[in-house]
């Protein structure tokens, strides 16, 4: 009686070579993990703060046409609380509104700020020729005869953070200041605003 032909040993070297890969895929994945978890327990990150110290409107005007011209001035504190964080900031916007309306928008000059450190910004913004809609400009006269005027101030911020020599790429955060209470009265005294970070 003949023998059996001896089976293909193909199937189960196909095997083995997925398991080791599978096994070297899924090591690398905890590798990377650990090496994640280290660096987060030595740099320990902290939410960037920023709020608006001063805010001012001059030559406010608003035509019987709806077109307002006016000069809005901010100054908005940036503070790092991050003891091994530094940042870049390379392009900053700063914009303001009202009832969702933009009135006007500028770019502040861009900065590096470092670790454990504050950094005011002073932006100046003017509204010139702005058609209002809707009811905005019956809004913007009701609250400026009340002597307050209640503002939205919107930052865009493109950075990139710096652990040691370490640089990363950019990203874009959002910063949301509302509401920014501006008298038109020099006599009293602004109430700081605390500001909403999106990253």
């Amino acid at each position: 009686m003949a023998n059996p032909p001896p089976q293909s040993q193909a199937p189960k070297r196909s095997n083995l070579f997925l398991r080791y890969i599978a096994m070297i895929i899924l090591a690398l994945i905890i590798l990377v993990g650990i090496a994640v978890l280290i660096i987060w327990l030595v740099v320990r990150p902290k939410h960037l703060e920023y709020s608006v110290e001063d805010a001012a409107i001059h030559n406010f005007n608003l035509t019987d046409a709806n077109h307002l011209y006016a000069n809005f001035d901010f100054t908005i504190r940036a503070y790092n609380p991050n003891s091994k964080v530094s940042l870049y900031y390379d392009h900053v916007e700063v914009s303001v509104r009202y009832e969702d309306q933009t009135l006007a928008t500028n770019a502040v000059q861009p900065f590096f700020q470092s670790h454990k450190n504050v950094t005011r910004l002073h932006a100046r913004l003017t509204a010139q020729t702005v058609a209002l809609y809707d009811s905005v400009p019956k809004d913007l006269k009701l609250e400026k005869s009340s002597g307050d005027i209640g503002l939205d101030v919107l930052i865009r911020a493109k950075i990139r953070f710096k652990v040691g020599v370490w640089k990363s790429k950019h990203r874009i955060m959002r910063i949301f200041c509302s509401p920014v209470l501006v008298n038109f009265s020099k006599a009293k005294n602004f109430e700081r605003i605390p500001c909403e970070v999106d990253l």
